[in-house]
């Protein structure tokens, strides 16, 4: 038996399900189905263009000149753009999983977190694949993000902690080391790292389960809703998109439900759980929630928005700092450009495959890429209203 079967089915349930459904519901009828990997992309004219990934969420995007990079829940698609080529690398190619939660490049070689299989690496022109796991040093075989940190660092999330391997020497197990809860005395707050980001001055942010944390000059911080992180569920609990409570499936959130004294909310809100991470050109830290809206924390202060100020949805799925510096935030009801401390919004009627957004990518040249459940859209000259 997979030791890690237990862990997946729980993870599943406890988080992506509720926004697969939302999702779900949400999704514009898909494009006629194609043969290949992906579907036939559906052109809304000059505006943007759809595809379709079928029944799977699209939780990660990468663009590298013409292609774009799709990790899915049924594995990772090479889109070709300029010949509209898609070609699908999943379990069967080497991958151990086909659930993807992260794709970047690193070092040369294309990186692949996966939910269940560790982290995997492919080197296109060999065709050749690497895997790291837990034997090799790796904390959980769930990776939920990669950073290559300025210094060379690689640093790895897992749900059980976070891996920093320094130089990025993967190979060598003696510059292999894993944080977590109780080897950092409680530095790092939660062991279920989902995010990771890197600010001014080389300091690491880390977006967990239990709230913001930061490393910096080998020292630790955190913080979370009692120090300021999310909205509080009374202003909050009127609008919460996912009735299900992810308590009732797993002892993991019931324990923490009760941590934190919600044992009476039976809804999807978590104010601790950061969901998405991202640092602007500033250095201030901006963190979406499950639930409880958008925070910023400038080294200061935190300040939360909601749908109360505008937010099209207060759960928070993806942050993006483009190349102006702008913040997108994809949200449970749409796509929105922070513009003024105001929230201007994309949606299925502006060319999103669907109104729940897990993932984007903006490109110099042609716009920004959108992944939600069940496919991608590519808008190409992105207008907010």
């Amino acid at each position: 038996m997979n030791p890690f079967t237990p862990r997946l089915a729980l993870a599943l349930a406890a988080v992506t399900v509720a926004f697969a459904a939302a999702a779900q519901t949400a999704a514009k009828p898909p494009p006629p189905a194609a043969t290949g990997t992906a579907g036939a992309p559906r052109d809304g004219g000059s505006e943007f263009t759809q595809f379709r990934v079928g029944n799977k969420n699209v939780k990660s995007l990468y663009a590298e000149g013409d292609v774009l990079w799709v990790g899915t829940s049924g594995g990772a698609i090479r889109y070709d753009t300029r010949k509209d080529d898609f070609k699908l690398y999943d379990a069967k190619s080497g991958l151990l999983s086909n659930g993807i939660f992260h794709v970047s490049r690193i070092k040369g070689r294309m990186a692949f977190g996966t939910y269940g299989g560790g982290l995997s690496f492919l080197d296109e022109k060999t065709g050749k694949w690497e895997n790291f796991n837990v034997p090799e040093g790796l904390g959980d075989a769930f990776v939920y993000d990669v950073l290559q940190a300025s210094n060379g660092d690689l640093w790895i999330a897992t749900w059980s902690g976070v891996n920093r391997v320094r130089g990025g020497q993967l190979r060598d197990k003696s510059k292999w080391s894993l944080h977590t809860v109780e080897n950092t005395k409680g530095g790092l707050i939660n062991d279920w790292v989902y995010a990771l980001a890197e600010g001014k001055d080389g300091i690491i942010w880390m977006a967990t389960e239990g709230g913001l944390v930061r490393f910096k000059d080998g020292q630790w911080e955190n913080w979370n809703h009692a120090r300021g992180l999310g909205a509080p569920f009374e202003k909050v609990k009127d609008d919460i998109a996912f009735k299900s409570d992810p308590s009732k499936v797993s002892q993991h959130h019931a324990k923490q439900k009760a941590e934190m004294g919600l044992e009476g909310v039976n809804v999807a809100y978590n104010p601790n759980y950061i969901v998405a991470l991202a640092v602007d050109r500033d250095g201030v830290v901006w963190a979406g929630t499950w639930g409880a809206g958008l925070s910023r924390y400038d080294g200061k202060s935190w300040k939360t928005w909601t749908t109360a100020e505008g937010l099209p949805g207060n759960h928070v799925s993806m942050l993006h700092v483009d190349k102006s510096g702008a913040l997108w935030v994809g949200t449970n009801n749409g796509l929105a450009q922070m513009q003024a401390g105001k929230f201007p919004v994309l949606t299925v009627k502006d060319g999103l495959f669907a109104n729940t957004v897990f993932s984007m990518v903006s490109t110099p040249s042609d716009g920004i890429w959108v992944g939600s459940f069940g496919g991608v859209a590519h808008v190409r000259r992105p207008r907010p209203h």
